[in-house]
C-alpha cells in the first residue's frame, strides 16, 4: 500500500443476536458484543475473514481467470479502480486521482459495474461515461499504462457501458451499452465498433453461452403503442399508472454466429441485473422482484423461478445483486439490503427445482461474489459504513473549518469464507435474521388489526398497524445535508462538540427552542450518502440498487424522481398511507423544478413573502411572474401535489414556501400526510450560507406555530428531518443528523439517545397513519415508541424570530429593501452599515467573486431543472467557503483564493455526488 492511503486491515468475525429494538442507544460506528452498529437499522459481524479499504464505495468487482486478483471500480475517495491480491490478501494498486494512488487517471467515471479481464488475465478493462480505458496487468497486479476505448455518444445520451464479456479466444468484447439500450461487439485489439444489436431498456450484464449472448435488460422491453410509461435517460418505459413503477423485465438473446438473426426477447422479473452461466444454466438476479430466474440455453425459457425472500413478514426489498455457484452445486445470492448470501442447493438440470439451505451473514451491501477454489469472496459496496478519513467541512459565516467523521468516508470491504456446511448454514441463518431485526414481535406488528378497528385503546403510535392512533395529521418537513453536530452540537444537554456548530443557536434559534420543548434526539440517523440516496430512503423507506449501483457515473439520473426505474415495485410513502385509506398533499417533496416562472429572482420571493408575512395581499405570491406550477411525472405525487409549491431551488427563500403553504392550509383541511421539501439550508444560493440557514430555520418555525395554533394541533405530529447529512461534520458518525419530533403527544423536555434512524422514522409515520411497511426494512425497524407519551401537552409554539439577517451577502438588494432584523431608523441604519461593512468584497477579489457568481449560474443551484448536489465538491467547498469568509481568506490549505476553473482537481469530473 502507497503512502496517503490507508492501510488494509483483515479481521475475523462471529456471531451474536440482535433486533432493532434490541439497538437500545448504541452508536453507530461503535461495535458491540453483536456486531458494529451502522446507519441502516443493521449491525455488522460477518462470516469469515474482512479486508477493509478505506478508498471509497466499491461499484463492482471481478476476479482474473487464474484466481490470483480481484479488480474492483470504486467511487467517492478519487479512486475508480482497486486491485487486490487474494493470495495475500491484500490491496496491491489504486487508480484514480486522490493523492497518494500508484497510478493517477483523468477520468473519474466508472459504470454500474465491474471491470472486465481479458481471457488470458493480461488486460483489464475499465468501464467509464463513453468506452474504456485498457490497462495492461503486470505479474505483481500493477497495471501499464492503459489506452483509451472509445464508444462514441449519440447525441445527448452517453454510451455508459456495463458488465461485458469476452469471446473465449479474446478477440472480442461484448459491451451492454446501458445508456444507448444496445449492444456492441469491439476489436479488442483495435477497439473497433464491428457490430451493434439493439436489446432492452438499459443492459446491465451480458454473458455469452457458445454462440449466444444473453443481455439482462434492467429496464425491460420497450414500450408498446398506447402504454403508460415514464421515462428513464429518455427512453420510455412501461410503468404503472398510479405508483410509476417499471413493470417488465427482459433477457434478451443474440446469436452472434448469424449477424442478421433477430434479437429473441425472455422475460424475467423486474430489473434483472447480474448474469450466471453453468452449462445450459443461465441465472438472472431479478434486483427488483427479490427473485432469481433460472433459464435452460437450451430452448430459452424460464424454467423455475427462485424466490430470494427470507423472511415471511415482507416480500419486498432483499435485494439480490450478485450471482455464484460453487463446484459441488451450492448456488449462492448476494442479498443487497439483507447483508447476507442466500445459499441454495442446485441438481445441475435447470428444471430441477432448487433447494433452500439458509443465510450467510456479510459487511454493509455484497454486491457481487466470486469463488476461487474452496473459498467464496464477496464484495461489500459499502463495508463498515463511513469509517474512512475524517472530512474538514468549511460552512458557517466567521467559524472556523470543523473537522469529524462525513458520509462520504465510506469504507469498502471484502469478505472471503469457506462455505460452512449445510447445517451449520441453518444456524448462521438465525444470526441474519438477528442482524436485521427480523423477529417474530415485528411480524405480529406488521399483521395489523384486521377488522377489528376501534376494539383497542387509541395512542399516538399503535402497536399493530391498523390499531387506532391519537394522531391524524403527519407533517413531514424534509430538509437538506446537515449532521447533529453542525447544528446542535451546541446544546450541552445532548451529546454534541460545540467545536462543529456551524450553524448554532444564533443561526438556528427554532429549531434549538423546538428541540428544548419537545425533545432533543441525539443518536438519530440519516441513512443515505448524499442527496440521490436520501430522498428516495426518506420516501421509499429504500435507496434502490438501481440508484447505489449508478454513483460511479450519475448520468442516468442523480435525484431519481423522475426516473423510472429508481423506484420500487411496491410505491412510496404516500402511496402506502393513500392503500390504507388516507390522504396525502405534497410540497415540493421529491418534486423537480420543472414550472417555474422565468426571470424570477430570490430578491422576488422574499419581497412577497415578507410582504404577506406583514398582512399583504396573498395573491402577490403566485403573481405573474412569481407563481409557478410545479409537479411530478409520478402520477400518484402529481395528484396530491399543490402545483404553486415550489421544489428544489436554492433561488426560492423557504419563508416564501411556508408562505404559500399557509394560504393553503388557511383554505384547506390538512391531509393525514402532508409533506415538504425545504431546501435553503443546502446553501449556494442568493443569500449567504449562514443567512440561507437562518432562512430555513424561521420557515420551520412558522410552519410549527402556524400548525401548534390551529385546531388540528390535537391530532398533529410534525418530523422535521434531514434528507441527508453530508454537508457536515459529526463526532460521533457521519450519519448522524437532527431531527425533531414535534407534538402535544411528543415528549417534552428530554434528551432522547436511543437509536433511530430514517427508517424508524419512516416506520412511525406508517404506524401512526396505519400503512403497511413499504419493504423488509421498514417492516423490521422498531417505531419511536419513545418519542411520544400517553399525556399530551397541548402549549403552542411560538416562532422564534431570526437573528441573522436574511438577505446577509445577497450583492443585490431586494426593491424592499434589506433585512434589518425588525430594527427601524438609526438602528436599521447601523445594522446595514456593519452587514455591508462584514459582507464586503475586497476591490481585489471583485473580479474572482463575480467569475464564481457566474459559475454558479451553471451548476443547477436554482431555476427549472436546478438538481440537489450537482456542483463539483472542491468548487462547491470552496465557493461556500469564499461566501462565508467575505472573500477574504483562502481555502484552508490553498495559497490564494482561486477562481472558478483554477480550483486543484476541478478538471475531474465530480461524480461522487458531494454538496
Amino acid at each position: 500500500m502507497v503512502a496517503g492511503l490507508a492501510a488494509a486491515a483483515v479481521t475475523s468475525g462471529g456471531f451474536a443476536f440482535a433486533s432493532t429494538a434490541a439497538f437500545g442507544n448504541h452508536l453507530v460506528g461503535t461495535t458491540y458484543s453483536n456486531g458494529e452498529q451502522i446507519s441502516s437499522d443493521q449491525v455488522l459481524k460477518p462470516l469469515g475473514d474482512r479486508l477493509e479499504t478505506q478508498l471509497g464505495k466499491i461499484m463492482g468487482s471481478r476476479v482474473s481467470p487464474d484466481g490470483h486478483y480481484l479488480a474492483a471500480t470504486s467511487t467517492d475517495a478519487g479512486v475508480v479502480l482497486q486491485i487486490f491480491d487474494l493470495h495475500s490478501y491484500k490491496l496491491v494498486w489504486s487508480v484514480g486521482s486522490a493523492a497518494g494512488v500508484n497510478q493517477k487517471i483523468s477520468d473519474g467515471s466508472v459504470g454500474q459495474a465491474g471491470p472486465t479481464w481479458s481471457p488470458d488475465g493480461k488486460s483489464l478493462w475499465l468501464p467509464e461515461t463513453n468506452g474504456f480505458s485498457r490497462f495492461p496487468v503486470n505479474a505483481d497486479g500493477s497495471l501499464g499504462t492503459p489506452t483509451t476505448v472509445s464508444i462514441p455518444a449519440i447525441g445527448s445520451k452517453s454510451a455508459l457501458p456495463a458488465q461485458a464479456a469476452f469471446s473465449p479466444d479474446g478477440t472480442t468484447i461484448y459491451v451492454p451499452v446501458n445508456g444507448q439500450n444496445t449492444v456492441v461487439a469491439i476489436d479488442a485489439a483495435t477497439g473497433a465498433i464491428k457490430q451493434t444489436w439493439n436489446v432492452g431498456i438499459a443492459p446491465r450484464a451480458v454473458i455469452l453461452v457458445g454462440g449466444k449472448l444473453y443481455v439482462s435488460n434492467e429496464g425491460g422491453r420497450l414500450a408498446k403503442p398506447g402504454e403508460t410509461t415514464m421515462t428513464s435517460y429518455g427512453t420510455d418505459v412501461p410503468a404503472d399508472p398510479y405508483k410509476g413503477t417499471s413493470t417488465t423485465g427482459t433477457v434478451s438473446v443474440i446469436d452472434t454466429t448469424h449477424t442478421s438473426a433477430a434479437v429473441k426477447s425472455i422475460t424475467v422479473g423486474l430489473h434483472p441485473t447480474a448474469l450466471f452461466q453453468s452449462g445450459r444454466t443461465v441465472f438472472v438476479t431479478n434486483t427488483n422482484d427479490d427473485t432469481v430466474s433460472v433459464i435452460d440455453t437450451g430452448n430459452d425459457k424460464v424454467v423455475q423461478t427462485i424466490s430470494t425472500k427470507p423472511w415471511a413478514s415482507s416480500s419486498v426489498g432483499y435485494e439480490p445483486t450478485g450471482v455464484a455457484l460453487t463446484r459441488d452445486g451450492h448456488l449462492l445470492v448476494t442479498l443487497g439490503r439483507a447483508n447476507a448470501v442466500a445459499v441454495y442447493q442446485f441438481h445441475s438440470d435447470p428444471k430441477d427445482p432448487v433447494n433452500y439451505i439458509g443465510l450467510l451473514p456479510t459487511d454493509y451491501y455484497p454486491s457481487d461474489i466470486a469463488t476461487v477454489g474452496n473459498q467464496v469472496v464477496v464484495t461489500n459496496t459499502r463495508g463498515v459504513d463511513a469509517l474512512g478519513p475524517e472530512k474538514t467541512f468549511t460552512e458557517g459565516t466567521g467559524t472556523s473549518p470543523a473537522t469529524g467523521h462525513g458520509t462520504h468516508a465510506t469504507t469498502a470491504t471484502l469478505t472471503r469464507f469457506t462455505l460452512p456446511n449445510d447445517q451449520q448454514i441453518t444456524k448462521d441463518t438465525s444470526e441474519v435474521f438477528a442482524q436485521n431485526g427480523w423477529t417474530s414481535t415485528d411480524v405480529q406488528q406488521a399483521k395489523g388489526n384486521k377488522g377489528k378497528a376501534g376494539s383497542a385503546k387509541a395512542v399516538a403510535v399503535p402497536t399493530r398497524i391498523g390499531d387506532p392512533s391519537t394522531i391524524k395529521h403527519v407533517f413531514l418537513i424534509v430538509k437538506e445535508n446537515r449532521t447533529y453536530d453542525q447544528v446542535f452540537g451546541d446544546m450541552a444537554q445532548g451529546n454534541g462538540d460545540a467545536a462543529l456548530a456551524q450553524f448554532g443557536a444564533k443561526v438556528t434559534p427554532n429549531e434549538h427552542a423546538l428541540a428544548t420543548q419537545f425533545g432533543l434526539y441525539d443518536n438519530f440517523y440519516d441513512t443515505g450518502t448524499n442527496s440521490a440516496e436520501g430522498h428516495n430512503w426518506m420516501m421509499q423507506g429504500d435507496d434502490p440498487e438501481y440508484t447505489e449501483s449508478s454513483a460511479g457515473e450519475y448520468l442516468r439520473s442523480y435525484d431519481t424522481e423522475e426516473d423510472v426505474l429508481g423506484h420500487q415495485r411496491s410505491g412510496f410513502l404516500w402511496t402506502a398511507v393513500e392503500d390504507a385509506g388516507g390522504t396525502a398533499r405534497n410540497y415540493g417533496e421529491f418534486e423537480y423544478t420543472e414550472g417555474k416562472p422565468a426571470g424570477s429572482t430570490w430578491q422576488q420571493y422574499y419581497c412577497a413573502a415578507k410582504s404577506v408575512d406583514a398582512g399583504g395581499d396573498p395573491a402577490q405570491l403566485t403573481a405573474t411572474g412569481l407563481g409557478g406550477d410545479y409537479g411530478s411525472v409520478i402520477p400518484s405525487l402529481n395528484a396530491i401535489a399543490d402545483h404553486s409549491s415550489p421544489p428544489f431551488d436554492t433561488a426560492i427563500p423557504d419563508i416564501y414556501r411556508s408562505a404559500v403553504w399557509q394560504q393553503d392550509f388557511g383554505k384547506n383541511s390538512p391531509a393525514n400526510l402532508n409533506m415538504f421539501w425545504l431546501s435553503s439550508d443546502h446553501t449556494g444560493g442568493t443569500a449567504d450560507p449562514e443567512a440561507q440557514n437562518a432562512d430555513n430555520d424561521l420557515a420551520v418555525g412558522q410552519i410549527v406555530d402556524t400548525i401548534s395554533h390551529s385546531k388540528y394541533w390535537k391530532d398533529s405530529v410534525i418530523f422535521v428531518a434531514e434528507d441527508d447529512s453530508q454537508a457536515g461534520a459529526d463526532h460521533v458518525d457521519g450519519h448522524r443528523a437532527p431531527i425533531q419530533v414535534i407534538s402535544p403527544w411528543a415528549q417534552h423536555g428530554k434528551v432522547i439517545d436511543t437509536y433511530y434512524s430514517q427508517i424508524s422514522m419512516v416506520r412511525t409515520i406508517e404506524q401512526i397513519l396505519g400503512a403497511q411497511p413499504l419493504n423488509q426494512k421498514v417492516a423490521a425497524a422498531t417505531p419511536m415508541y419513545g418519542a411520544f407519551t400517553s399525556k399530551p401537552n397541548y402549549a403552542p409554539y411560538d416562532a422564534k424570530p431570526n437573528q441573522i439577517p436574511l438577505t446577509e451577502g445577497v450583492v443585490t438588494a431586494p426593491a424592499c429593501g434589506l433585512d434589518t432584523l425588525g430594527k427601524t431608523g438609526a438602528a436599521a441604519q447601523q445594522l446595514n452599515a456593519e452587514e455591508a461593512k462584514k459582507t464586503a468584497i475586497p476591490a481585489d477579489e471583485l473580479s474572482t467573486a463575480k467569475a464564481w457568481e457566474t459559475w454558479s449560474q451553471s451548476q443547477h443551484l436554482t431555476g427549472n431543472g436546478a438538481i440537489p448536489d450537482y456542483a463539483h465538491p472542491e468548487q462547491m467547498n470552496r465557493y461556500t467557503w469564499y461566501q462565508t469568509h467575505q472573500w477574504k481568506t483562502p481555502y484552508p490549505g490553498d495559497p490564494k483564493i482561486y477562481r472558478p476553473a483554477d480550483v486543484p482537481g476541478a478538471d475531474i469530473p465530480g461524480v461522487d455526488g458531494d454538496h
